[in-house]
């Protein structure tokens, strides 16, 4: 091995412990403060861009926080989880998740899974994106690769494998269309959160 690749080796291992300190203090000290405006600025101060009005609830688990975007107006709800690792060297991974979203209690979201064809089971990294006015219900799974359209529902439970249409509803393991959402019953505003939750 040359010093080169050792070097290389070292900085990669020592950005890896960082990142690991970082998200250790985001899921046990900033997810436990009772205010919102204390966790948005030191969920921005790890590097998530989180747009005006848009809030956190406790408890979070933040996975790689640089890669993480969410728009305005949008609300994160307790203990979700919210995966933006984008590691591997021409990764597609990262989270972005547009506005007026409403992201329910649980709803995991990964951008990173293991590639279950692979002899060593090596991390596959894809991008996921949350367009705006989609309601994700309670504890609903979304999986690395995913596109979610523009006013689409996911109700709780799902489990979204595959992209999902503009104003579509979803539901169940997989998730399959069940419906549709009507275009008028977008244009809304979430509203203010509740500073204690």
């Amino acid at each position: 091995m040359s010093n080169m690749t050792a070097l290389q080796k070292i900085f990669r291992r020592l950005a890896t412990i960082w990142l690991e300190l970082v998200t250790g203090l985001l899921w046990w000290v900033v997810g436990y403060l009772p205010f919102h405006h204390l966790r948005r600025f030191f969920y921005r101060w790890a590097g998530v861009k989180i747009g005006c009005g848009s809030t956190i609830h406790m408890m979070a688990r933040i996975y790689d926080p640089s890669h993480i975007q969410i728009g305005q107006d949008t609300i994160i709800g307790e203990r979700a989880s919210l995966d933006g690792r984008k590691q591997l060297p021409n990764s597609g991974g990262g989270l972005v998740i547009g506005n007026h979203v409403d992201l329910a209690s649980e709803v995991m979201i990964w951008t990173s899974q293991h590639d279950l064809a692979d002899p060593s089971m090596k991390p596959i990294e894809k991008k996921v994106t949350v367009s705006d006015y989609v309601f994700i219900g309670p504890r609903a799974i979304i999986l690395p690769g995913v596109t979610i359209g523009w006013g689409a529902v996911v109700a709780a439970g799902a489990v979204v494998t595959k992209d999902v249409q503009p104003l579509t509803i979803v539901a169940g393991i997989p998730a399959k269309k069940i419906g549709d959402r009507p275009a008028s019953a977008l244009g809304y505003t979430l509203g203010r959160a509740r500073w204690f939750q």
